[in-house]
């Protein structure tokens, strides 16, 4: 009797779970199932406002508000060809603008923060630590209240309608995010990487330039490809500075297609705002990598 238990317990040790693990497999991949199709849902949801743009894009200007879906019943692509020449400038006048503010920028950003974070990060002076809370503090700062003495001192130095007030503020180190952001990369990297180039007879200026700033990859991709995001989308700032029609960047283009007084073309304004967005998409797709071990601020190597 004895022996028959033993030889039983085997067989119902091994088959006697096998119901529930089935049912647990099974929950789990229902439950798996369920929160893709939520996550899908969410995302159509998202993306919807893209996709009607796109669409509207390619109709019609009196049929863009009457047709909220997103199915075309006519393709006609007079917006993009119209919407190119529409303005007293071709449309490409004005992404070239954008170019060269987004590059002074960008170029003035990656050069003056990254230069104040490793002071922060490496170097000692007095009062280190109340100026790094200084800057942290500028970050609460609406950009409306500087507006105005920034616009007085730009208008008497004879700098509006240039594009020296979009660049010139990049070139200061005005960024406090970028800083931080920096900072918290740089402190992450080891410092006996410093010691040892001291130890070969570096100072700060090589040990900036050959060590850190290799090792600083992805937080200056993360710095570069924030700075062409939100210097490209910027309305406000160039609205302020930039006067001539001729000067205009592109989210300011933009707005001319829109009329209070007579009728607006919005097909045109649709075709150009998908244009003005390929750059966005393309900075993001292949930049995105260097985002995530930006932000992760993790510097060790």
């Amino acid at each position: 009797m004895t022996e028959l238990q033993e030889t039983a317990s085997p067989e119902v040790a091994t088959h006697g779970p096998k119901p529930v693990e089935g049912a647990g497999r099974a929950y789990r991949n229902a439950r798996s199932v369920v929160k893709h199709l939520v996550l899908i849902a969410v995302s159509v949801i998202m993306i919807y406002p893209l996709l009607w743009l796109l669409v509207s894009s390619f109709r019609p200007t009196d049929v863009i508000f009457r047709t909220p879906g997103l199915w075309l019943n006519d393709l006609i692509t007079s917006n993009y060809t119209g919407g190119w020449t529409a303005l007293a400038q071709p449309f490409g006048h004005y992404i070239v603008n954008s170019a060269i503010v987004v590059v002074g920028a960008v170029a003035g950003n990656l050069f003056a923060c990254s230069m104040a974070a490793y002071a922060f990060a490496r170097c000692r002076f007095r009062f280190k630590t109340l100026w790094f809370a200084v800057m942290l503090i500028t970050v609460m700062v609406p950009v409306h209240v500087v507006l105005v003495p920034q616009y007085i001192l730009f208008n008497n130095l004879g700098w509006v309608n240039t594009f020296v007030p979009l660049i010139l503020p990049k070139f200061l180190a005005t960024d406090s995010f970028f800083i931080f952001l920096m900072v918290q990369f740089i402190r992450g990297i080891p410092r006996e990487l410093d010691e040892a180039a001291r130890i070969d007879g570096c100072g700060h200026g090589r040990i900036f330039l050959r060590v850190m700033i290799p090792l600083m990859g992805p937080a200056l991709a993360t710095t570069a490809i924030f700075t062409f995001i939100w210097t490209w989308s910027d309305f406000f700032t160039p609205l302020i500075y930039l006067t001539d029609p001729n000067a205009y960047t592109v989210p300011v283009a933009l707005k001319q297609f829109l009329d209070a007084t007579s009728g607006s073309n919005w097909g045109a304004m649709f075709a150009m705002s998908i244009v003005t967005l390929v750059p966005l998409f393309v900075v993001f797709l292949f930049g995105q990598r260097f985002l995530v071990k930006g932000i992760s601020t993790t510097g060790g190597k």
